[in-house]
């Protein structure tokens, strides 16, 4: 009798094991079929500027990098008018104007703070500033924060395509080539 309960064990024990080894080729095998993190991330990113609210930055992602989506107020809109440099760097979706760009400083890639209060950005490790257009208004940053390629679309914007304002700001050299 003995022998007969200890062949029941062991095959339970065996069916176990073989379970979790299906389980684990089962998700191997769909792990295999996923896109790789390098293909996902080199896709496009679309946003709904509808949802942003003025003087509040929000950080987004793209490509494994921060994006800064930075809604203005109708008082940065009216200052930016002074320097038209400044208004070139905005970019306008219905009646609204956005400063979007790449959270990274543009002189060692540090990730710069925004102050509300002062409406301008702060990179604490070489004190270079930013205004709430993105322009530098502090060295030792070599140039304002760059702009991500982007497609308007109504009131959606795509990061990752080149729509006629990004390429306007290309040409204008408002910002770098991503």
């Amino acid at each position: 009798m003995k022998n007969n309960s200890r062949r029941g064990f062991m095959g339970k024990a065996f069916g176990a094991v073989a379970g979790v080894g299906a389980v684990a080729s089962l998700y191997a095998m769909k792990r295999s079929w996923d896109p790789l993190p390098s293909v996902k991330a080199a896709g496009f990113t679309t946003l709904d500027m509808s949802q942003y609210k003025e003087n509040e930055l929000v950080t987004e992602k793209w490509r494994g990098k921060p994006i800064f989506v930075l809604k203005q107020t109708a008082e940065m809109v009216k200052k930016a008018e002074e320097n038209p440099k400044d208004m070139e760097r905005l970019i306008k979706i219905g009646n609204d104007y956005f400063l979007v760009c790449l959270g990274l400083c543009t002189h060692l890639g540090c990730i710069p703070g925004y102050n509300p209060d002062e409406q301008s950005f702060l990179c604490a490790c070489h004190g270079g500033m930013y205004d709430f257009t993105g322009d530098v208004t502090k060295a030792p940053p070599p140039r304002g924060l760059d702009i991500p390629p982007f497609k308007v679309d109504g009131n959606k914007l795509v990061l990752g395509e080149e729509g006629p304002e990004y390429k306007k700001m290309l040409e204008n050299g408002i910002t770098l080539k991503a």
